[in-house]
């Protein structure tokens, strides 16, 4: 397997991954809810004040960023993405050096 065959090999093993572990706290999040729910209603634990809506919702917030981040942020900023910047930065810091070369030699001598 040569160098590029792997690099996408790992990014598609690194992408299964992060799936794998969203789908995980999806399930975690539904059983979590449901026990929360469970826990308010029929055990009674503080049942006028509804915490537990506070609580599942705070874990929905959570599990939108966790969703975000997998199937958004990381989908297009992966390597390709990330050499891409790298490649645009060198580029501009070369032109910046060759800029200041031409300057520092177009500068007549201090005497």
């Amino acid at each position: 397997m040569d160098t590029n065959q792997h690099e996408i090999y790992e990014y598609a093993r690194k992408r299964i991954r992060q799936k794998k572990g969203l789908y995980f706290h999806f399930v975690l999040f539904l059983l979590g809810s449901i026990f929360l729910f469970i826990a308010n209603k029929w055990i009674g634990i503080s049942e006028q004040n509804n915490w537990y809506i506070w609580a599942i919702t705070s874990w929905l917030f959570v599990f939108v960023l966790h969703f975000i981040k997998v199937f958004i942020t990381d989908s297009f900023m992966n390597k390709n993405w990330e050499r891409e910047q790298i490649n645009r930065l060198m580029t501009t810091q070369e032109k910046k050096i060759e800029q200041l070369k031409n300057e520092v030699e177009n500068q007549k001598p201090i005497e």
